[in-house]
């Protein structure tokens, strides 16, 4: 007997002390709740939300039947823009306390924001059905029921093949239901079906996160970026795709395609940049074949090989393939450029001259120093070999080397000596081709005189050097062998 009362009182005892902590951790509980929602509003009042949010998240698990956590934390979730987010909380709060007019009004507008006609129409119902003369839940519901007419008329206008009716229906749709990935998602075929690509990707970008695991948005994306010719926004999109589903069949196939064709135009870029332009070259003409139904990718390689074309001074092969470049892409300012440049290697300065004028009207702002200085060097260029044009007389290329300059000269030099005429009117005139003929070797074997013959100007024209005076042909470091009034006899140098 003794034993059993010492018993029931050691068990009376523990139930008391345990009676007592529990009390002791609810309290404290309680207060750490309190804690976490006042410091929640304040951070939510200044702007800290990521700090709010983190003191929501414990007040939440602190007390997991309290309605109004949940909507406080929805709230934080909807300054943030995670709407997603924001609904679970929600409805957490209406499961708890359904006569909460202000979480369902809020619930109701974030689903009408996001095109749920249906469940947004339920939540307004409620809050009218408590509150009658509810003024915005009467409005919302009046724009629910709008929103769903819209949405039937553009699917309507769509089927019909009305793409540009079904645009003007959408416009209003997206205004009352920004958040619904559908509605964009339909404006952005309207816009593809009207040749429209880059309206259509404005409208997709969205809903990449407006929907869960949209691998079709991101499919299609890529699909209009390649289109367009921009194949690294086009492969980042498709990556984008295969992060979500690596074994998407349809990214997949895309992703090999496109990480082909960039690998080949970024290695020909590379090519460029390392002067090693015949291998530029062979780089652009595989991607023309990686990529053949895509206009723009050929006009790109067209484009960059008559560049490639120039630096190499192929300037019969230049002017073809720029030729080709600019029919195929007529606005193109780079290709008009590189075909000026083409004509001055060619010697066919006018052509130049008009190829920089053209250039420049695609210039508007006017911006681009490379077409204004280049059009100022093409028409001195013209205005001297409209005097003396030294690789013209020489009969050599605008790329002859040194050794080649030399091999014209004495070769000329042979034909021309005035030793070689006998009447004085014949005499007189190799006499004058014959200066021009040594003036040319002088100039084009000295690489400052070159030069400055290259850019437009004579080294050898007096009033070219000094803005004025007179003019007429000059010797060579004023030396004249036929001043002399003596028999000049030819002597090659063997320069």
């Amino acid at each position: 007997m003794e034993s059993s009362r010492r018993t029931l009182c050691s068990l009376s005892l523990l139930c008391v002390l345990l009676d007592i902590q529990l009390e002791g951790v609810l309290g404290a509980t309680h207060v750490e709740i309190e804690h976490h929602l006042e410091m929640g509003r304040k951070l939510l009042a200044a702007g800290q939300l990521a700090e709010a949010l983190s003191h929501y998240h414990s007040a939440v698990e602190g007390d997991s039947k309290n309605y109004l956590t949940y909507y406080k934390r929805a709230a934080v979730f909807l300054a943030m823009g995670k709407s997603k987010s924001a609904l679970p909380d929600l409805t957490k709060a209406i499961l708890l306390k359904p006569d909460f007019l202000a979480a369902r009004l809020q619930r109701g507008n974030i689903l009408l924001k996001q095109g749920n006609t249906q469940e947004a129409r339920e939540d307004f119902e409620a809050v009218l059905q408590r509150s009658p003369d509810h003024e915005e839940a009467r409005d919302q519901l009046m724009k629910a029921n709008e929103l769903e007419e819209l949405q039937e008329e553009a699917h309507a206008t769509y089927h019909q093949g009305d793409y540009s009716a079904s645009i003007t229906v959408l416009e209003r749709v997206i205004e009352i239901s920004p958040w619904d990935p559908d509605s964009r998602e339909l404006r952005a075929e309207c816009y593809i079906r009207m040749g429209d690509p880059q309206k259509a990707i404005q409208d997709l970008t969205p809903t990449t996160k407006l929907r869960n695991d949209n691998r079709g948005a991101f499919l299609k994306l890529s699909m209009l970026h390649y289109s367009l010719g921009d194949h690294h926004e086009s492969l980042n999109h498709i990556r984008e795709c295969l992060r979500l589903d690596q074994d998407d069949k349809e990214c997949f196939t895309h992703y090999k395609q496109v990480k082909k064709l960039s690998k080949q135009l970024d290695s020909a870029e590379e090519l460029i940049e390392q002067f090693r332009f015949q291998e530029a070259i062979s780089k652009y003409e595989t991607a023309m074949k990686t990529e053949p139904k895509i206009p723009l990718y050929t006009n790109l390689a067209k484009e960059r090989i008559c560049f490639c074309l120039v630096k190499l001074n192929s300037a019969l092969d230049a002017i073809d393939i720029c030729s080709e470049a600019h029919q195929r892409d007529p606005r193109n300012a780079n290709v008009l450029r590189d075909r000026a440049e083409a004509y001055i290697l060619n010697q066919e300065y006018e052509k130049a001259v008009e190829d920089y004028i053209e250039a420049k009207e695609f210039d508007s702002e006017g911006e681009r120093n490379d077409l204004k200085e280049g059009l100022e060097r093409a028409q001195k260029l013209l205005k001297v070999s409209k005097k003396r044009d030294y690789y013209k007389i020489l009969g050599v290329g605008r790329s002859a080397n040194k050794q080649e300059v030399i091999k014209a000269y004495r070769k000329l030099a042979q034909q021309w000596h005035p030793d070689n005429f006998q009447s004085e009117t014949d005499k007189k005139e190799a006499e004058k081709r014959f200066i021009d003929i040594a003036s040319a070797k002088e100039v084009l074997i000295d690489p400052e005189m070159r030069q400055k013959f290259d850019a437009g100007e004579d080294p050898l024209d007096p009033e070219s050097q000094q803005g004025g005076g007179g003019g007429g042909h000059g010797w060579p470091h004023h030396f004249n062998p036929f001043d002399s009034g003596g028999s000049f006899h030819f002597k090659f140098q063997h320069n």
